[in-house]
C-alpha cells in the first residue's frame, strides 16, 4: 500500500490532468483533455508527470497523447492521502474530498479504480451494443458467469492450464457485464484448478492488459488459468 510519504507533491493542475486520465481510463490526445477540462496537458507540467513515471506520453504524432501509467493509477488510489498543494483553491480541496470517499466506497465494494472507470467492452466496438462475432451474450447470475468464462477459457487455451490474459478472455466475452464478471472471478479463485495472477513483468503490459485487469486484494491481476479440479 502507498504511504504518505511515497506520494508526490503535485501542483493542482497536474492533480487534474491526472484525475481526467483516471475517469476516462485511456489514452487522451491534447485536443481531448482541451475539450473535457478545459486545459492540454504541456511544458513543465507533462515533463514532471512524466518524470515522475505517472504518465507516459506519444509524442510521435501530434496532438501529442497521454495515459496513465501503473504507477499512476497506484499513486491516484491514494492520492486523497497526501497533503494538499500550496495555496490550493476549494476546487482541489473538493476533488480531495471526492477521491477519499471514492476510495472508501470502492474499498467497500472490492473494486479496484481501473475497474470502476473502464468502459464496457461493448461500447468500445466498432457497433457498440452488439455482442462480437464469437462472443457470448449476456449473462446476469454467477452460476451463468462462471460458466460462460470457463467455456470463453477452454476456447482461447491451447490446453487446460495454459494461461489466458484477462483481456483475451473479457473480448471472448463481450457483453458480459464488467462487475459481475469481476466478482466472478474473484469467487473462481478460490476454486480448485483455479489461477488468477498478475503479470510480473508490469512494464510488458499494455494499456488493454491494465484496462481488463481485476483486482484482487491489493493486487492487480491480468492472468487465469483453469486446469483440472
Amino acid at each position: 500500500m502507498t504511504s504518505t510519504a511515497d506520494l508526490p507533491h503535485l501542483t493542482p493542475n497536474q492533480i487534474n490532468a491526472l484525475v481526467v486520465l483516471m475517469v476516462e481510463a485511456r489514452e487522451l490526445t491534447n485536443n481531448e483533455l482541451k475539450e473535457l477540462a478545459g486545459f492540454s496537458l504541456t511544458g513543465a507540467d507533462n515533463a514532471k508527470l512524466v518524470k515522475l513515471g505517472l504518465v507516459e506520453t506519444d509524442r510521435s504524432h501530434r496532438p501529442f497523447s497521454h495515459e496513465l501509467t501503473d504507477e499512476g493509477w497506484r499513486v491516484m488510489r491514494q492520492l486523497h492521502a497526501g497533503a494538499l498543494p500550496a495555496r490550493s483553491g476549494s476546487a482541489t480541496r473538493s476533488l480531495f474530498t471526492l477521491l477519499a470517499n471514492l476510495h472508501r466506497s470502492l474499498s467497500r465494494l472490492g473494486l479496484s479504480h481501473a475497474d470502476f472507470f473502464t468502459q464496457p467492452s461493448a461500447t468500445s466496438g466498432p457497433a457498440a451494443g452488439l455482442t462480437p462475432p464469437g462472443a457470448a451474450p449476456a449473462a446476469t447470475e454467477p452460476d451463468a458467469a462462471e460458466a460462460l468464462i470457463r467455456a470463453a477459457y477452454h476456447e482461447l487455451a491451447r490446453e487446460p492450464g495454459a494461461w489466458v490474459g484477462l483481456a483475451d478472455l473479457r473480448e471472448r466475452l463481450g457483453r458480459q457485464d464488467r462487475a459481475t464478471v469481476d466478482a466472478t472471478l474473484r469467487a473462481m479463485v478460490h476454486r480448485d484448478g483455479v489461477r488468477i495472477i498478475p503479470v510480473a513483468n508490469t512494464k510488458s503490459l499494455t494499456a488493454r492488459d491494465r484496462a481488463a485487469a481485476v483486482r484482487i486484494g491489493d493486487e492487480e491481476n491480468h492472468t487465469l488459468a483453469i486446469g483440472s479440479a
